[in-house]
């Protein structure tokens, strides 16, 4: 069974479906200079920035670890997509946030995903260090190991819940900066589950990913305290 397969199909069309939903529910008539911003344009974008960023990304970290292969990143694809998409706000004059509709998707596929990346093995390239901690996995060789994917799929969840009571409540801040959220969040949890990970590092103690999720935290920051001005 290619659990990874499994899990990524039901994470994707879960994620579909919560998308649609907390759209109807919540942002169809609240955030319609969002909604307004869609576009094919915005659409390639986005798409174009997350298979880049993705695999560009996720080989790139595979190529410093001295693993072969083709790698595929979450993180890389996050950051790919809002590189994608800022360039075409930025050509279309488009200020503000365009990305709340995807806030519940993002962290649905993740919660999901993580899951079947835990249940692929070594294979995946997503366990961590060797561990004695009482909830570590043998991935398949032997040795238990931190299941920094379920860290992961757990602190996304903890975010979801957050992102769901902020959406009901219609938070003003939430209903402004739900992705600058979203992205600060996992950007974080991620750069810690990074320690925890066995991959090559670039500056010290940090790998690839550190730095990319470091860029996303100050990215998050830095919009935030942007939309303040507006």
């Amino acid at each position: 069974m290619n659990w990874h397969l499994v899990f990524d199909v039901f994470g994707a069309a879960s994620a579909f479906a919560m998308t649609v939903l907390v759209y109807r529910w919540r942002i169809e008539k609240s955030d319609q200079e969002a909604v307004a911003a869609f576009s094919s344009g915005y659409a390639v974008a986005l798409v174009f920035g997350a298979a880049l960023g993705g695999y560009g990304l996720g080989t790139l970290n595979l190529i410093l670890s001295d693993v072969p292969g083709i790698g595929r990143s979450i993180v890389g694809a996050l950051a790919g997509t809002i590189a994608g998409v800022e360039i075409y706000k930025w050509q279309r004059g488009i200020i503000g946030s365009t990305g709340l509709i995807f806030v519940t998707g993002f962290s649905t596929t993740v919660i999901i995903g993580r899951i079947g990346c835990s249940l692929s093995g070594l294979e995946d390239q997503t366990y961590g260090i060797v561990t004695n901690l009482p909830w570590a996995w043998d991935f398949g060789d032997g040795l238990t190991r931190h299941p920094v994917a379920l860290y992961e799929s757990l602190s996304m969840l903890a975010f979801l819940i957050f992102a769901l009571i902020s959406l009901a409540k219609r938070t003003p801040f939430f209903m402004k900066n739900g992705f600058y959220l979203l992205v600060g969040f996992y950007g974080f949890q991620r750069f810690i589950c990074e320690f925890f990970k066995p991959y090559g590092t670039i500056v010290g103690p940090f790998n690839l990913f550190h730095l990319v999720c470091f860029v996303l935290m100050a990215y998050a920051f830095t919009m935030i305290m942007k939309d303040r001005e507006y």
